[in-house]
C-alpha cells in the first residue's frame, strides 16, 4: 500500500542573484517502509523532506504534479488543514536536538504542550502520555528527564526525547533529518533500534535523511541518491554498496575503511551529466 507518492517535485528560491532550484523533479513513493535519502550537503535531500510538510516559506516556492499522502492531496490542502496533518499524522525529527528543543523550558512542558493544547488532556494524563513515550524510546528514568532542562540532557538523550516528542500523536510518516550524526557509534546503534521497532510495531513509513551511505544500506529497505537536487539513481538498500552511477560510485569511494590505505583519500570528480 502507497502511503506517500511525490512526483515531479520542485523547490526554488528566489534570490537577489535570480532563481536557486534547490530541487528539481523529484519522484519517488513511500510504504510503510524504511526509505533512505543520500547524497552530499546541498543535494536537496533536507528540502524534500520539509516539502512533504510543506515547511518551505517565502521565497521558497514548492511546485509538483503530484504529492499525496494517504489519498489527500498536500499541493491542495490549505495551511489549516496541513497544521492538522503535522504531528498527529506526518512527523519530522530535526538533525539537532539542541536546535529543536527551547532551552528555556523543562523537557516535560515541551512534550505534554501539544497533549494539554491540540488534545485538551488534562496535566496528569498528559504527564502520563509523556513518560510512555520516554519509556518507548528506551529512556531509563523518564520521571527525571521530565523536569530537565535540554542542557542538562546528552546528544543521544536529546535526540531520544525529540523522537518521543514526535511519537506521541503515533504518526503514520515519520521524516527523520540525519538523527543520528551527532551521536557516537553505540548510541547510534541504539536510536536506530528504536526506529525500526517503530517502523516494525506500529507500522510506519519513514524517510531516513542521511549522509552515511554504509548506516542506510544496512538500516533502509530502499536508497534514493541525490546530487544537486536531482535524484541520480535509486536502488534496494542491500544492493547500495554496488551501485552502478558513478556519483554513487565516487561517495563510496570516498569513504575510508579500516585496514586500509593510510594515504589521503580519493576526490569526487563531478561530471555535469549528472545533474541534468
Amino acid at each position: 500500500m502507497t502511503l506517500l507518492s511525490v512526483k515531479n517535485l520542485r523547490v526554488s528560491f528566489d534570490t537577489e542573484a535570480g532563481l536557486v532550484e534547490a530541487v528539481r523533479g523529484v519522484s519517488f513513493s513511500l510504504g510503510r517502509e524504511r526509505l533512505g535519502i543520500v547524497g552530499e550537503s546541498g543535494s536537496g535531500k533536507t528540502m524534500t523532506g520539509r516539502s512533504v510538510l510543506r515547511l518551505v516559506r517565502p521565497p521558497g516556492r514548492i511546485e509538483a504534479e503530484e504529492m499525496r499522502f494517504d489519498g489527500q492531496d498536500l499541493m491542495a490542502l490549505s495551511e489549516r488543514d496541513m497544521r492538522r496533518l503535522r504531528g498527529p499524522r506526518i512527523a519530522m525529527v530535526m538533525q539537532d536536538p539542541k536546535y529543536s528543543l527551547n532551552p528555556v523550558m523543562k523537557v516535560g512542558d515541551q512534550l505534554m504542550e501539544g497533549l494539554r493544547q491540540r488534545d485538551r488532556l488534562s496535566r496528569s494524563e498528559a504527564r502520563a502520555k509523556a513518560v510512555a513515550a520516554l519509556e518507548a524510546v528506551q529512556i531509563r528514568d523518564p520521571e527525571r528527564v521530565l523536569e530537565a532542562y535540554p542542557h542538562e540532557l546528552s546528544g543521544g538523550m536529546g535526540q531520544r526525547v525529540m523522537i518521543a516528542m514526535m511519537l506521541i500523536p503515533n504518526p503514520d510518516l515519520l521524516i527523520a533529518d540525519e538523527p543520528t550524526s551527532a551521536l557516537d557509534v553505540t548510541v547510534q546503534a541504539e536510536v536506530l533500534s528504536i526506529l525500526d521497532g517503530l517502523v516494525r510495531d506500529r507500522g510506519m513509513g519513514l524517510i531516513f535523511i542521511s549522509h552515511d551511505l554504509r548506516l542506510v544500506a544496512r538500516f533502509c529497505d530502499r536508497v534514493l541518491v541525490m546530487y544537486k537536487g536531482r535524484v541520480v539513481e535509486e536502488l534496494a538498500a542491500r544492493d547500495l554498496l554496488a551501485a552502478r552511477h558513478p556519483y554513487t560510485q565516487g561517495l563510496l569511494n570516498c569513504l575510508p575503511r579500516i585496514g586500509g590505505d593510510r594515504g589521503p583519500l580519493p576526490g569526487l570528480d563531478r561530471n555535469a551529466e549528472w545533474a541534468r
